[in-house]
């Protein structure tokens, strides 16, 4: 069977992201419409959506690197902050917006929390697993043989 590890990155996010907005759990909070994603950015998203593109990226990658902490992940989506003349610098990226969409992947039931970190649960690598398999047969459908 196909696994996440075995479809590109940028589709499997972009279907995993349609999907989550199903899901009557994984909300944006009033706040997402005007918070930058960390320090280092200059102006919010501009992607109306971006909320559930982030949490499917999060999952994503709780999926191949967990169990996972909040402050991994800040490192992760972190970047370099621009100081005018002085160097760049890097910086965490925000972690309110991880741990609330860690948090809401809890209640949807996709994500656990343990003292290790934050894994996949069973039930979240079936659908990531049932997703990915997806993708890649509508891929080689596509493809010319």
């Amino acid at each position: 069977m196909t696994t996440v590890y075995d479809v590109p990155a940028d589709r499997f996010i972009r279907t995993l992201a349609e999907e989550l907005k199903k899901k009557p759990e994984i909300t944006p909070p009033a706040w997402a419409a005007f918070a930058k994603t960390g320090v280092h950015k200059e102006m919010p998203p501009q992607d109306p959506e971006w909320w559930f593109v982030r949490v499917a990226s999060i999952l994503r990658r709780v999926y191949i690197e967990g169990p996972i902490g909040v402050q991994r992940m800040r490192s992760i989506y972190g970047g370099k902050k621009d100081r005018g003349s002085r160097p760049s610098q890097f910086r965490k990226g925000s972690g309110s917006i991880l741990r609330k969409s860690l948090q809401q992947l809890e209640t949807a039931g996709l994500v656990l929390h343990d003292k290790t970190g934050r894994r996949v649960s069973p039930a979240g690598i079936s659908y990531m697993d049932g997703l990915a398999d997806r993708i890649a047969k509508e891929s080689a459908a596509k493809a010319p043989q």
